[in-house]
């Protein structure tokens, strides 16, 4: 099974920016609704933001008006831009699709850490 490869990650101080990448290299791809997923420390894993098929977004209050996802059928990648950024959005950030045929790609995150 293919897996999601999340890159962009990495350590920045409280109101930076940072852009994450996905490549979900898989055919069911442009018709999926994808998703960008964080896990911090001790907590389970949480839906943040996603996006359907034909580009629209979805978000988590919490990130609204900060976050930004996008997604490029043709390269089968999925964005995440983070503006203002906040200590509690220190987490691994994955994405995978939304449909149970995303379930086996999982891929090992990519880590945010945000200093104040």
């Amino acid at each position: 099974q293919v897996r999601a490869v999340e890159s962009g990650g990495g350590l920045v101080q409280v109101g930076g920016s940072l852009r994450l990448s996905c490549v979900a290299s898989r055919s069911i791809f442009t018709i999926s609704t994808m998703g960008w997923y964080r896990q911090a420390p001790g907590k389970q894993r949480e839906l943040i933001a996603s996006i359907n098929n034909i580009g629209t977004p979805n978000y988590v209050d919490s990130v609204k008006g900060r976050f930004t996802i996008s997604r490029d059928a043709s390269k089968k990648s999925v964005y995440l831009q983070m503006n203002n950024l906040k200590p509690e959005d220190t987490a691994v950030y994955f994405c995978n699709g939304l449909e149970p045929g995303w379930s086996n790609s999982w891929g090992q995150g990519t880590q945010v850490i945000v200093s104040s």
